[in-house]
């Protein structure tokens, strides 16, 4: 019974995101105006020279043999940097604070942060056909021995998409192997891919389709979700912001880390005259 009380006061949390968003999207689609469509176009391609710190909550049900669940906020700050008039320096942050119940044993808990992911892609200004690589490092920020891999790594990232007024398409990947840390847990080395589709529209608002991939070559397992999506940009206050929902619907993976379903809610602070 706690179980149920508490995820589903996770999941009220994380609905509410998009109420909030939804409500202030209604009031201020027109103020928005034109430029709208412009910072949702900018803000679906990974390497766009624009600011933004995005709260990603992720809130995961069925985990594993003892139906865990998993409530995870990823705190993603995207900082640009201008090397050249033909050159930028997108520099991307992942920090996650978990908060999981019944994953590693039968009414366990576990609560801090986990391990952070950084990465530096070098994206030349092109129109069309929009690339980026570089870096991507693994960085053992875990609070808790449960939350985190105690290894640094590090690895390649690339990024290709395609963007028109109004339509993205592309994917963004890293392999990242671990290169030091405790030598007595198992070395890090896997893959991840995020293959996303988003339509803009006008007054902000976007409807798209993501699918993300990660093969943990040590550990032999596949986990694959997909997650249809709905967004808008819009203001709070004078702050710009955009907002989106969506199911994360597994369709493979093992039964130890797979979940039965669950739900993400992005709540992004966007400084566009950055």
């Amino acid at each position: 019974m706690k179980r149920k009380f508490y995820t589903t006061i996770q999941l009220l949390f994380s609905a509410a995101y998009f109420l909030i968003g939804f409500s202030a999207f209604a009031q201020e689609a027109s103020k928005a105006g034109a430029s709208a469509q412009e910072l949702a176009d900018k803000l679906a391609n990974p390497v766009a020279s624009l600011i933004s710190v995005p709260l990603q909550n992720n809130l995961v049900y069925g985990v594993g043999p003892f139906n865990g669940s998993k409530y995870t906020i990823n705190i993603q700050p995207v900082i640009p940097f201008k090397l050249s008039d033909n050159l930028n320096l997108i520099t991307r942050y992942i920090l996650p604070v978990v908060d999981q119940r019944d994953i590693t044993g039968e009414n366990t808990h576990q609560f801090g942060l986990s391990d952070a992911t950084v990465t530096a892609f070098f994206a030349p200004k092109t129109k069309g056909l929009i690339l980026g690589f570089g870096p991507a490092f693994l960085i053992p920020t875990a609070t808790e021995k449960f939350l985190g891999t105690e290894k640094f790594g590090v690895g390649p990232s690339a990024l290709v998409m395609h963007q028109g007024k109004g339509l993205s398409i592309g994917f963004i990947a890293n392999q990242i192997w671990s290169v030091a840390g405790n030598e007595d847990r198992a070395d890090f080395n896997q893959f991840y891919t995020q293959i996303f589709l988003t339509h803009s529209y006008k007054s902000g608002a976007s409807l798209g389709i993501t699918s993300e991939i990660t093969q943990n070559w040590e550990g032999k397992t596949t986990l694959v979700t997909i997650s249809p999506n709905i967004g808008a940009v819009t203001k709070l206050g004078d702050q710009v912001v955009q907002f989106a929902i969506m199911p994360l619907i597994p369709i493979v993976g093992p039964h130890e880390s797979k979940p039965d379903w669950g739900l993400r809610a992005v709540l992004a602070f966007v400084f566009p005259g950055s």
